[in-house]
């Protein structure tokens, strides 16, 4: 599963900017064009993610944050819990979801080793939809290839963003709201979105490889 997460991840790391303006209207050449930018973002910022582990961090939210909508994420995760909870606590649960997913995608970085990326052919839409994919593969041998989905939504603004991803068929989403949400029935929102920013905040741990 950790394997499966690194692969997922360094995907991830594809949604950024680094050297032209992305075209967000377009969901498949928005992931292609970003995705060879923030790759080379890491190969060029290699020797101070050696020095300072944490690095990787800055480059979760600047590179990844911006083509990603962590606020859909985090309220489709919640589901009916919303309406449960104060507007208080589901803003501070974002929050705390977002940072903790910069956390988590940033140590799992510490895994780059530059496998490559091949993606699907580009998914036919019509005006009205909203909701789409796009498929990858990554390339990582001696290891099997492993296939990914990516799920975007396309905003009112017509700027489409990340909100999921389909691992081998498994979405990513569901298992952290099938993870997540006994924690908030049995302790609260408060209870766990207290223990999210917690996590986020601990330093990023260097993978001796």
């Amino acid at each position: 599963m950790r394997v499966l997460l690194s692969a997922v991840l360094v995907c991830l790391s594809s949604f950024g900017v680094w050297a032209q303006e992305v075209d967000r209207k377009d969901p498949y050449q928005m992931i292609v064009t970003v995705a060879d930018q923030s790759f080379e973002r890491l190969r060029q910022d290699q020797a101070q993610i050696e020095n300072d582990p944490n690095h990787l961090k800055v480059i979760v939210e600047e590179e990844l944050l911006p083509y990603v909508n962590y606020r859909y994420s985090a309220l489709k995760l919640l589901g009916s819990e919303v309406k449960k909870n104060s507007r208080e606590d589901v803003l501070a649960f974002i929050e705390a979801f977002k940072d903790y997913m910069v956390a988590s995608y940033a140590q799992v970085l510490t895994q780059y080793s530059q496998q490559k990326v091949q993606f699907g052919a580009p998914p036919t839409l019509t005006d009205s939809e909203r909701i789409t994919g796009v498929k990858v593969t990554i390339l990582d041998a001696p290891n099997p290839n492993i296939q990914l989905e990516f799920k975007l939504r396309k905003e009112k603004s017509g700027d489409w963003a990340a909100f999921d991803i389909i691992a081998e068929g498994v979405s990513l989403l569901s298992s952290k709201q099938s993870e997540w949400l006994g924690e908030v029935r049995r302790q609260g929102l408060p209870a766990v979105t207290e223990e999210l920013a917690r996590q986020a905040k601990l330093p990023v741990k260097k993978v001796e490889k």
